[in-house]
């Protein structure tokens, strides 16, 4: 099918919930994927901080055809090595206990807010708990997801949601000490917000959150779905910030390209929370989706990409900050290891300047705010990242 024909089908069968860009990518390599009509694409958005390792990296695909050869599925019922290895990977890189894992990032905050939720319950046995999370944070789509998700843009259609929900400010740690009281059981944000326009949080202030979950028993969710696996320069970049979360969220990278996310619990938690019936999923950590998890791990330590991601994103920052120096529409550059933003004046939107980075062949995305969002591949090179400075330097 070429690309008029593929757009018309899909706009005409699939419910509009996205607003594509005017391609049909075929294939991918590397740090390339190339439509139907054979033009090539440098790919600066990895599926939205998926493809970690880029197209068909060497050792992957291969991993996931051998698992395929044995079973692609089979019910949480039952034991699978595929489970053991990815879990032992998972629960060790982030120096938690216990892992559950799901389908998607939403369904790990949908888990951890059970978890957090369920903890609260067996202390007292109320049902009044509240959560707080942060303003201009980004948690995913589900109920539970988007009601801790401080943006009225994604929530005001959908109204009532899950209840006992208030907003602080995110980097302030008095706006948040404000609305704690004797209810409240979890703190919610992201290390790194994401869709929210690449705002980093203060050393500080993750710092201040964690003495006040520990000095009040509330549960300290850490929502890492964007900025982990590697993303920051470390596994997960909570480790930048001298604490540790009671449940890490995470996803996306988790499994370079197979739908699958998890919630990652302490021993305090996985011991007082979430029991046989309390949770479940039915294509969650399957055989085939933990084959890539554990492989991704695996291919992490051969190919030292965290090693990697600490020399290239200094680059990256560099020639950002050579960008912006150069061009009077970038207002602000902020963010960790390859998660990056570049904030745009209101009179250059910054839907126009991905456009026109889309016709001189390179596919970057926005965050919100007006910024311009950098989450490639993490095996970049100074070259690639070269070529796509040059390309947004002329589309600026």
């Amino acid at each position: 099918m070429n690309y008029t024909e593929i757009a018309h089908d899909v706009e005409k069968y699939v419910l509009h919930t996205y607003n594509r860009f005017p391609i049909a990518i075929e294939s991918g390599q590397g740090m390339r994927v190339k439509d139907v009509a054979g033009r090539e694409y440098l790919d600066f958005m990895a599926g939205i901080a998926v493809y970690a390792l880029g197209y068909h990296y060497p050792g992957y695909d291969e991993a996931l055809k051998a698992q395929i050869d044995k079973v692609l599925h089979t019910s949480n019922l039952y034991y699978h090595e595929p489970l053991a290895r990815a879990a032992k990977a998972v629960v060790e890189s982030s120096g938690l206990d216990k892992v559950f894992f799901t389908n998607s990032g939403a369904e790990a905050v949908e888990g951890a807010l059970k978890a957090a939720r369920k903890y609260a319950w067996l202390k007292d046995g109320k049902n009044d708990h509240e959560i707080i999370a942060m303003a201009g944070s980004f948690h995913g789509r589900s109920v539970g997801a988007l009601s801790v998700t401080g943006n009225d843009h994604y929530q005001e259609p959908f109204r009532p949601l899950m209840g006992g929900i208030k907003f602080a400010e995110f980097n302030n740690l008095s706006s948040v000490e404000a609305l704690v009281n004797e209810t409240t059981c979890a703190i919610i944000l992201e290390t790194v917000q994401g869709e929210g326009g690449i705002h980093p949080a203060d050393k500080d202030f993750l710092q201040g959150i964690r003495k006040l979950c520990d000095e009040k028993d509330i549960v300290l969710i850490l929502d890492e779905i964007q900025c982990g696996m590697g993303r920051t320069g470390t596994m997960w970049a909570f480790e930048q910030y001298g604490v540790k979360p009671d449940i890490l969220c995470c996803a996306k990278a988790l499994g370079c390209g197979v739908p699958v996310g998890a919630f990652v619990l302490n021993e305090k938690l996985a011991a007082a929370s979430l029991a046989p019936g309390d949770h479940g999923t039915t294509y969650g950590g399957n055989p085939f989706v933990l084959a890539a998890v554990d492989t991704v791990f695996k291919l992490f330590e051969e190919a030292d990409i965290l090693d990697h991601v600490g020399k290239i994103s200094g680059y990256l920052a560099e020639r950002l900050d050579d960008l912006a120096a150069r061009h009077d529409s970038v207002k602000a550059h902020r963010g960790l290891g390859l998660m990056r933003g570049l904030e745009l004046a209101p009179d250059c939107p910054v839907g126009q300047v991905t456009s026109k980075a889309l016709e001189k062949g390179l596919l970057i995305i926005s965050a919100g705010g007006n910024v311009l969002r950098f989450v490639p591949p993490l095996i970049i090179t100074e070259k690639e990242v070269d070529e796509a400075v040059a390309i947004l330097d002329e589309c600026l």
